[in-house]
Order: structure tokens, then C-alpha cells, then sequence
């Protein structure tokens, strides 16, 4: 049953101060009792009386020790309680040994002492220490097994944590590498498009637009999280890809609140909610479409819309469908709990509107 190290010292501590506070009052109180019966304090009896408790500090680690060897456990429980009594006779023993000892350096018997007089002031001393003895050995005992069921407890519950903390990055790792070639294949779908109607000098712009957006999807040494600003800026990468496709039919508008700039936000958290207004909004149009992407920031939340003028969801519209939609839900999930969410509803003046709502907290590094 070890103790982590840094637990392990802070108990060392405090039992170096719990022996001194009745080693001081001991000592305080002789001082007292002489001066109470009007005489002058004898300083080797001060000396004594305090000192013989922290004889006990001495052997507080051999409790400790058979505590760890002998926990009160089962299913071992009733023999290790009967070694814990013996042992508790035994400290008692050990405890009047050593008094015996300081009692004679601090009081020497004299040419004339005897072996027997020795004997009877460690009998004496030893039925004393009985009583009080056996009960200070098991308040160790449970003190000892308090610091370690408090330290398996917080150990539980860091292991917990990081249990639940490398799932979440697994989850969140596998949603990610989910959503990046599902975005890959409808870039590459598009440009087959333009090779099929010839467009080549168009086909060639967008390939090489996919490649710088590409560079950056494919990165697998970044973080969840990244600042608005920097997920506008990839924004307006993929943006170009798509104007590329559309030509003259989008008409993208960003508008962003300066102060939510240095915002946390998941990385890729904004394509999937373009691409779902782009297939479900612009592209049934055939006129040129508005998509708009705005960010403010409402007292501790984020609140980021993108919003189309398209012709809106259908009466019946399951919104979980679709790996865009669902994979951002999921994301959000894991990453915010219930803090996080997703609303995808017509708008009032026409179109679909994409509502997410996130913890406002700045990005390390500023992404």
C-alpha cells in the first residue's frame, strides 16, 4: 500500500506536528503544576515528560509500516486485527523501554541503584503506557489508512480523468480524420465537374486552391481548438474553392465581431455548416445566392450563423442526416458536453440558418 510521494510528506508532517503539541503541553503543564504548589519548576521533569512524547514520533513509522504490511482488509481481516493488538502491546513495551532509558539519563540512580529498582520503574512505566498506549497505536493505524484511502481516491479519480480524457481524443481524432476525406471527395468531385465541361483554366485554379487547403486539413499534429481567426482564414481558402465552382452565383459575406477574433473554436467547425448551406441552399438557386457567416460574442458564449437564401429545409427534414451535420454535433459533443450546441432552422426571412453555440474562451496561442 504506498503512499504517493508527495502525500507521503505531508503526513510526515503532520504527525511531526501532532507529536509536538502534546509534547509542549506536557512540559507546560509541569511547569505549571510546580508553580501551583509554590515551588520552583524542575526543569528535568519539563524536560522529561516532554520529550517522552515525542518517543512516540519515533515510532509512529513502525506503526505506519505494519499498517501498509497488515491493512485492515479483508480477506485477512481478522488475523491482521489480532497482529495489530499484538502489535499495539508490543509499541507499548518499546514506548516504556525507551522511557525507562530517558528517565535514566535525565535522572541517574546513583552509585547506589539496583538492577531491580531499574525493573520496577519500567513495570511502572509500561502499565501506564498501557491504557493510553493501545489507543494512540490504533488512531495511527486509522490515521495511516485515511491517507491512503484518500490517496487511492484521488488516484481513482485522476485515472478517471484521463481515461475519459484520452477517449474524448481518440473520439475526437476519429471524427476529424471522418470529416477530412469526406471533404477531400467533394472537392475532387467538383473539379471533375470542370474537366468534364473543359474548363480547365478553372479546374486547374481550384486545384490548386484544394492543394493549400489540403496542406492544412491533412495536418495531424494540431490542436481541437483554434482561434476564429484563424478558422475564417481557412474559411476563406475553401470559399475560393467554391466561388471557383459556382462562378458568378456566390456571393459570400463574412462578418465578424473584432473582439470574438481571439475566440476558441473546433478546428473545421465552420466548413461543414458552409458546405451543408452551399448543397442544400445556393446550389438550388439559379441566381446568384448570399451565404453569410457571422461571429459575436453574447456575455460567456460564442454565437457563430451561417446562414443562405435558398429556398429552406422541407416540411419534413431529418437534420441528423449527413456526415457534415452529424460528425459537427459530435465534435461539439464530446468537446462541450451540454455547454455546445446546434440549431439548424428556416430563417424568418427565407433560407436556412446554422446556429452554433459554444463556452467563449480565448485560444492558446492565439491559434
Amino acid at each position: 500500500m504506498p503512499l504517493p510521494a508527495r502525500t507521503a510528506r505531508r503526513l510526515w508532517l503532520l504527525i511531526f506536528g501532532g507529536w509536538l503539541v502534546p509534547a509542549f503541553l506536557s512540559g507546560f503543564n509541569t511547569y505549571v503544576q510546580n508553580r501551583l504548589e509554590g515551588r520552583p519548576p524542575d526543569w528535568r521533569w519539563v524536560l522529561f515528560t516532554s520529550i517522552d512524547w515525542l518517543l512516540y514520533a519515533v515510532l509512529t513509522p513502525l506503526v505506519f509500516r505494519a499498517s501498509r504490511r497488515f491493512p485492515l482488509q479483508r480477506p485477512k481481516l481478522a488475523r491482521n486485527i489480532t497482529l495489530h493488538i499484538l502489535g499495539a502491546l508490543a509499541m507499548c513495551v518499546a514506548w516504556a523501554a525507551l522511557g525507562t532509558l530517558l528517565r535514566l539519563g535525565i535522572f541517574p540512580p546513583g552509585a547506589g541503584a539496583t538492577a531491580q529498582k531499574v525493573w520496577l520503574w519500567f513495570v511502572s512505566w509500561l502499565f501506564t503506557t498501557f491504557p493510553f498506549g493501545v489507543g494512540v497505536y490504533f488512531a495511527l493505524l486509522a490515521i495511516q489508512h485515511s491517507f491512503f484511502y484518500l490517496a487511492q481516491a484521488r488516484e481513482r479519480e485522476t485515472q478517471a480523468a484521463r481515461l475519459a480524457a484520452q477517449l474524448s481524443e481518440a473520439r475526437l481524432g476519429a471524427l476529424r480524420m471522418q470529416l477530412n476525406p469526406h471533404f477531400l471527395f467533394n472537392s475532387l468531385n467538383a473539379v471533375t465537374v470542370l474537366v468534364r465541361d473543359r474548363n480547365t483554366e478553372a479546374a486547374s485554379r481550384m486545384l490548386e486552391l484544394l492543394s493549400e487547403v489540403l496542406r492544412q486539413v491533412l495536418r495531424t499534429d494540431e490542436t481541437h481548438e483554434t482561434a476564429l481567426s484563424q478558422e475564417l482564414d481557412f474559411l476563406q481558402r475553401y470559399l475560393a474553392i467554391e466561388q471557383v465552382r459556382f462562378s458568378d452565383r456566390l456571393r459570400p459575406h463574412i462578418a465578424i465581431d473584432p473582439a470574438a477574433a481571439k475566440a476558441a473554436v473546433p478546428r473545421f467547425l465552420l466548413q461543414p455548416l458552409v458546405e451543408n448551406a452551399l448543397r442544400h441552399g445556393i446550389a438550388r438557386r439559379a441566381e446568384a445566392g448570399l451565404l453569410e457567416v457571422s461571429a459575436r460574442r453574447e456575455n460567456e458564449q460564442l454565437v457563430l450563423t451561417v446562414r443562405d437564401d435558398g429556398p429552406g429545409l422541407p416540411p419534413v427534414s431529418d437534420l441528423s442526416s449527413g456526415v457534415g451535420l452529424s460528425n459537427t454535433r459530435a465534435r461539439l459533443t464530446a468537446m462541450y458536453g451540454e455547454d455546445a450546441t446546434l440549431q439548424v432552422v428556416n430563417a424568418v426571412v427565407g433560407g436556412v440558418v446554422a446556429t452554433v453555440r459554444l463556452p467563449y474562451h480565448e485560444a492558446e496561442g492565439n491559434g
